[in-house]
């Protein structure tokens, strides 16, 4: 016996909505309340109802697909970001196309292909080392940053990565570290430049020297944090806690000092920024700055549908809130003890 194939009806029905509604849900779900938008896609998933994306896209002159560019496949801190863009696209009837920027040839020229190709309705752009001249590409498709932005050229749903960079000076200072250090992200990026910014003024509002050679360079890698740490293990004056701009460091930090023989958070506290899964199963845990990714990657996704859906561009950006997340890789200095 054949199944029944849901229509847009039985939708309308399970989720106590109109036909109308639940259309309009699924081509603009920016624009649609958060109430209303879960329980038609949970009435979606309950009767098993799939759009027929060919013929509405043909209706649109639309391609059905959205393109995503990373800095990194590789970087798993990627992956909560890519799954909110999915959480928001799908139901909507978009497939997501992922690129790297840095691999191939010069990212900018990669990304004025994709401005260029016509292979998507949208794209999102997940790399702010980019620059915003590649974005001057005639009729191009709308453009929104997650995580990353690139100056006012974009509209961006982002962090507060100063604030951020203050909670965790803030958190070692009341722990009684006057002696605090940072290792950095790469030199151009814009991540790297707003979140030392908020460290150093943080220091300043406190009081506490701000020392060059306590600032180390490192690249969002595991690797360059291993390389921090065997730079701070080479110091004959070092600083006693340290706020590490991403948590792929901490860990490679953290890894290396534990190798040299020394503990965490004994010998050194230190903190970190993102909140990646690892970092609550560490020993010692990770005190972080959460960045609440999935809601990145799903408020990035309304914002492109509903610059696809409106044709507009100056859209004004976003900025999220951090979530300080206190865990066992900060302690009190050793002198302290």
């Amino acid at each position: 016996m054949d199944r029944k194939v849901a229509t847009i009806q039985d939708v309308a029905r399970a989720a106590g909505v109109s036909t109308a509604t639940v259309s309009r849900t699924l081509s603009k779900p920016a624009v649609v309340a958060r109430t209303t938008r879960d329980a038609v896609l949970e009435a979606v998933a309950q009767t098993g109802y799939r759009v027929n994306a060919t013929a509405s896209n043909l209706r649109r002159q639309r391609t059905g697909s959205v393109i995503v560019l990373l800095p990194n496949l590789a970087n798993s801190f990627f992956a909560q970001i890519l799954s909110g863009l999915a959480s928001v696209l799908t139901p909507a009837g978009y497939g997501m196309l992922i690129a790297d920027t840095q691999s191939g040839p010069d990212p900018d020229q990669r990304l004025a292909h994709y401005l260029s190709s016509g292979q998507a309705d949208g794209i999102v752009v997940l790399d702010g080392a980019l620059s915003p001249a590649a974005l001057s590409v005639p009729g191009r498709p709308p453009v929104v940053c997650a995580c990353e932005w690139m100056g006012d050229a974009v509209p961006s749903v982002r962090v507060e990565n100063e604030r951020g960079a203050a909670l965790a000076v803030g958190h070692l200072a009341r722990l009684g570290h006057r002696h605090i250090g940072h290792v950095t992200g790469p030199g151009d990026n814009v991540l790297t430049q707003t979140r030392l910014h908020g460290f150093r003024a943080a220091l300043d509002r406190l009081g506490l020297p701000m020392r060059a050679d306590w600032v180390l360079e490192g690249d969002f890698t595991m690797d360059s944090g291993a390389a921090a740490a065997r730079a701070w293990l080479a110091m004959q004056d070092r600083p006693t806690g340290l706020f590490l701009s991403s948590d792929e460091m901490a860990v490679g930090f953290m890894g290396e000092v534990q190798r040299a023989g020394l503990q965490v958070p004994l010998d050194v506290s230190i903190v970190g920024f993102d909140n990646i899964e690892i970092a609550q199963h560490l020993s010692p845990g990770l005190t972080t700055i959460r960045q609440p990714r999935t809601d990145i990657g799903a408020r990035a996704a309304e914002l492109l549908l509903g610059m696809i859906e409106t044709g507009a561009n100056d859209v004004p950006s976003e900025i999220i809130e951090v979530e300080f997340i206190p865990r066992s890789s900060a302690g009190a200095p050793p002198k302290v003890r």
